[in-house]
């Protein structure tokens, strides 16, 4: 079954980059270029990922991705920011996006991250219909519910985005074991390339923020310093 990607970029250049890179991964792209039409396609369903621009016309990418991230079901969304200010990507991020590209980008490194999203979602799919349901993980006041999602921290619910719980679920189903940045990297996000270690630092520190006492001195999800981290044991 071909795969449809709505592609959501006021700049027409871009967009049409984005759009023949698409096809030419035997895709089918979906080009529009504001906010307010590429909800109205996303509602309308059959959309299996966004590419989403940051800086849009009226409503921008932020405001888009969170209203996707609003409704049910679970579609993947890449966003474009011509910004590199560490607070652009974090707001990305923070709105429910599952990946960013900084403008300007490689053909190649597009491909990559849509390549990598896509492989992610097929191994969650497979591993779902594979394996009985899987149970929640409770540790020391922290409960991880991977059928509904849903984290608490001493019976408060903590808001995560897609990346951040599976980051933590990951982390969760192997206490006491140390990964390095680039096993996160191709473990959770689905691609390790040389140069991205800061996503997980930055995914990390933003979990730490909303599920430790004490982000500073960390309780579930530690540093082993000069190797990467590890969840309690």
């Amino acid at each position: 079954m071909t795969r449809t990607v709505l592609i959501i970029e006021d700049n027409p250049g871009i967009g049409e980059l984005v759009r023949m890179q698409v096809a030419d991964l035997g895709m089918e792209p979906v080009l529009v270029d504001n906010g307010e039409q590429g909800l109205v396609r996303f509602r309308q369903g059959g959309i299996d990922l966004v590419i989403l621009d940051l800086m849009l016309p009226g409503m921008d990418g932020l405001a888009v991705c969170r209203d996707i991230r609003a409704g049910q079901g679970y579609v993947p969304v890449l966003m474009l920011t011509a910004k590199s200010t560490e607070l652009d990507r974090v707001l990305g991020l923070e709105m429910g996006a599952d990946d960013y590209l900084t403008k300007p980008f490689s053909v190649a490194e597009l491909s990559a991250r849509i390549k990598a999203l896509f492989r992610r979602v097929d191994a969650l799919a497979a591993r779902a219909e594979a394996t009985p349901e899987p149970e929640e993980i409770v540790v020391d006041g922290l409960r991880v519910d991977p059928v509904r999602r849903r984290v608490t921290v001493r019976d408060q619910e903590v808001e995560l985005t897609a990346r951040e719980f599976d980051l933590l679920w990951y982390f969760a189903r192997h206490p006491g074991r140390v990964f390095s940045r680039a096993q996160l990297l191709d473990a959770v996000w689905g691609y390790n390339h040389d140069g991205y270690e800061h996503t997980v630092n930055t995914h990390i520190n933003r979990l730490r923020n909303k599920i430790e006492a004490d982000p500073a001195d960390p309780h579930y999800v530690q540093t082993v310093w000069g190797v990467g981290y590890r969840f309690m044991d």
